[in-house]
């Protein structure tokens, strides 16, 4: 029998719609399935949890990748008076300093983006039922998202000093505008979660998982935190409680040689108590970032090519040290060939002995940066001493172990004529105070901004004058206001779309 086209079609049509409509009466046909794993689904197991705590390390390390041949760590190395540079970067000349800034917006989304991990992070844990199998891993996890949400607010801050204080996960619209803290809140927060994480964390982790954060970590920046709030408030039950956590601390001492502290062969090592874990392009140094599959935070470290002018900065002139600091070292101190060249004032911490290798793409280091070293944690100890009326004599002693540690730093060992050990019996808190200055400025010289945050606190507790302070810079332009520079602007992104966030003064 012979069917024309037009009746072909007809029948082929009403096939269609009666396919279409015995689906669409099919309610099963309308729940389509999604291409890809989605949140509800995901937390099922307790390898999921560990990546999410990984995505929060990573999210801290964008501060140091180096960015499209934009690196923002001048944010942090140049406005103390250790590094200095006559580029005109907003943060050592300070004049141009704006809530435009590309910098400032990056490091403070940066800052916000690993808040909300953590936040993330630490309601996934808490609504787990019977995931984890492995004894503490969930309080360890824990520790290690609060500790990270605390190390945020530290330094939201210190260079902000005031931010929203976000402590829950965002779940609706109602929650990004946040209005801004007061006074010392996000400070107050870091403590609570530095002190919180330091009772959940380990004191140290197998060999696969070395360069986690562990509970000597978290006593430490706690005690950091605590002698900040100190300067700050005038509250001397700050100084004795920071005490009582730098002496939590267990099996961390100096490395022998100061330089080994910034060797890529000798990462998270047993000074080292918190350091950014940075990738390499190929294999790894640090196994826990990248077994299981999972990539850890990829192919990023700080980038030191702003202390060697590496030829990706297109010429841009490079951080130095400050004539200050070369002038402060004595010359027979072994750390300051380890710390500055003085022939050019060039920076070789981190960048000497091999330390400064560029992976295979040309922008970056393998090298990791150390955030906070035991000799940091020596030295708050004995500025805590002082402030709180301690013991003199102990305060010099720890004093005296950053010094001896200089004095064999030498090639071969042996014992330098420089910096010879501070008096015993010097009873001057002043006296004493000083010598921690000078110590801080020498020991920490051009690490992760602890310069200009130490000069701050010491202007608020009164111990130096910062309106006047000689910061040798090299630019002609540097002009720092006392009104206005003793911190960073919000970012103008922030301010507009947030109207509860208050610009800080003069911005």
């Amino acid at each position: 029998m012979k069917i024309t086209l037009n009746k072909l079609l007809k029948k082929t049509l009403l096939i269609v719609m009666a396919v279409c409509l015995h689906g669409a009466c099919n309610e099963e046909n309308l729940d389509l399935l999604p291409l890809s794993a989605t949140e509800t689904d995901f937390f099922t197991q307790e390898l999921e949890f560990e990546r999410g705590i990984r995505g929060i390390y990573a999210k801290m390390a964008d501060w140091y990748v180096f960015n499209n041949n934009n690196p923002i760590h001048e944010f942090w190395h140049a406005p103390g008076d250790d590094i200095t540079t006559v580029a005109n970067y907003p943060f050592e000349i300070f004049g141009n300093l704006n809530p435009s800034v590309g910098e400032v917006s990056r490091y403070y989304g940066i800052a916000y983006q690993l808040v909300n991990r953590a936040n993330t992070m630490l309601q996934k844990i808490e609504e787990e039922e019977g995931v984890y199998t492995t004894p503490n891993l969930k309080q360890y996890n824990t520790g290690e998202a609060l500790f990270l949400r605390g190390y945020a607010f530290f330094q939201l801050w210190n260079w902000f000093g005031t931010s929203p204080v976000i402590t829950e996960r965002i779940a609706g619209t109602d929650g990004i505008t946040q209005p801004g803290s007061e006074g010392t809140q996000l400070l107050d927060q870091a403590i609570a979660d530095l002190q919180e994480a330091a009772g959940l964390l380990p004191l140290s982790w197998d060999d696969a998982n070395r360069g986690r954060i562990t509970s000597n970590a978290a006593n430490g920046m706690l005690g950091k935190a605590l002698v900040f709030r100190g300067d700050y408030t005038s509250n001397t039950a700050d100084y004795s409680a920071a005490i009582q956590a730098f002496n939590a601390i267990q099996g961390r001492a100096l490395v022998a040689n100061f330089g080994q502290n910034f060797s890529n062969l000798n990462e998270n090592n047993e000074e080292s108590l918190f350091e950014s874990q940075a990738s390499q392009t190929t294999g790894s140094d640090n196994v826990w970032l990248a077994n299981d599959n999972f990539g850890g935070i990829g192919s990023i470290s700080a980038y030191w090519g702003l202390y060697q002018n590496h030829w990706s900065l297109f010429g841009a002139a490079p951080l130095t040290a400050t004539e200050k600091l070369l002038n402060t070292f004595e010359a027979d101190d072994p750390r300051r060939a380890l710390t500055v060249n003085p022939d050019d004032a060039s920076i070789v911490k981190y960048t000497r002995d091999g330390a400064f290798q560029f992976t295979n793409t040309g922008v970056g280091t393998d090298n990791n940066p150390r955030i906070l070293r035991y000799a940091d944690v020596l030295l708050l100890s004995a500025e805590a001493l002082i402030k709180s009326g301690g013991s003199t004599s102990e305060a010099i002693d720890l004093i005296n172990q950053i010094r001896t540690r200089a004095r064999l730093s030498t090639e071969d060992g042996s014992e330098a004529a420089a910096p010879l050990n501070r008096p015993a019996g010097e009873t001057n808190a002043d006296t004493i105070l000083e010598w921690i200055r000078e110590e801080r400025f020498l020991e920490l010289a051009g690490e992760e901004g602890h310069r200009f945050l130490d000069l701050k606190r010491w202007n608020a507790a009164g111990d130096i004058n910062i309106a006047n302070w000689d910061f040798s810079s090299a630019n002609p332009d540097f002009d720092f206001n006392v009104s206005t520079h003793l911190l960073y602007p919000i970012p103008l992104s922030e301010i507009d779309l947030n109207p509860n966030v208050t610009q800080n003064p003069n911005y």
